[in-house]
């Protein structure tokens, strides 16, 4: 899962990176509102941790602009301020949560965890197709009762096709969620091939069927025909 932490205090901004990095998510971080909007409309998020007071322009405009632009992204305001109407002003412009400053980096996890099942997973813990079972919280997949043994980018990579299933996902769209910033380091699609075709036989393996579909000149379709 990717998320996006837009604030500027450089101590608070890395500690966040870090730990959510170690909660093994795909982390991207800036700390002004001009690359927090650049990075808005070139990608899709998860969930954006937003910071109200940015030095070049004001979170409340960023989120704003992101109702306006019909995204999707889950949105956690963080904010030093505990001002009720910036509370409410926040959440009805859309944000899904918000969270004042000082805070604890579980806490903050929890809540970015909740808002994707909420989004993404329809509130669910665990995701199903046909035989295949995905547990969201110990991020773990069996097929027939059986655990797979995946490495943790085919088990995010299941997981994006699962969300996505039925749809066609390109290859530069696959490298972008499985790397976040460090997409340059799957530019090589033959990576990519590498670790769709790996998922593909372990699930096989395990007694699954094949779903993963190659679309010619597109990329990747996860479905039953």
């Amino acid at each position: 899962m990717k998320v996006l932490i837009i604030e500027d205090e450089p101590s608070l901004n890395k500690a966040m990176v870090n730990y959510l990095l170690h909660q093994q998510y795909v982390c991207e971080s800036v700390n002004n509102y001009q690359d927090a909007l650049e990075k808005t409309e070139c990608y899709q998020y998860d969930c954006i941790v937003l910071d109200l007071m940015l030095p070049d322009g004001n979170g409340f405009n960023l989120l704003r602009q992101l109702k306006a632009d019909q995204k999707t992204d889950g949105v956690i305001i963080i904010s030093a301020r505990n001002e009720l109407d910036d509370k409410l002003t926040g959440l009805d412009m859309g944000a899904d949560d918000y969270l004042t400053k000082p805070f604890h980096l579980p806490e903050l996890s929890a809540r970015i965890a909740a808002i994707i099942r909420r989004k993404n997973l329809q509130g669910n813990t665990f995701i199903r197709f046909e035989e295949i079972q995905v547990d969201v919280q110990a991020k773990t997949v069996t097929i027939h009762d059986k655990e797979v043994q995946i490495t943790r980018k085919e088990y995010e990579l299941l997981l994006y096709f699962l969300v996505n299933k039925n749809r066609v996902l390109s290859k530069n769209a696959i490298s972008s969620h499985l790397w976040g910033d460090d997409a340059n380091l799957g530019d090589n699609h033959d990576i990519i091939y590498t670790h769709v075709k790996n998922l593909r036989k372990k699930l096989l393996q395990y007694g699954g069927g094949d779903y993963i579909r190659s679309v010619y000149g597109m990329g990747y379709k996860f479905s039953l025909k």
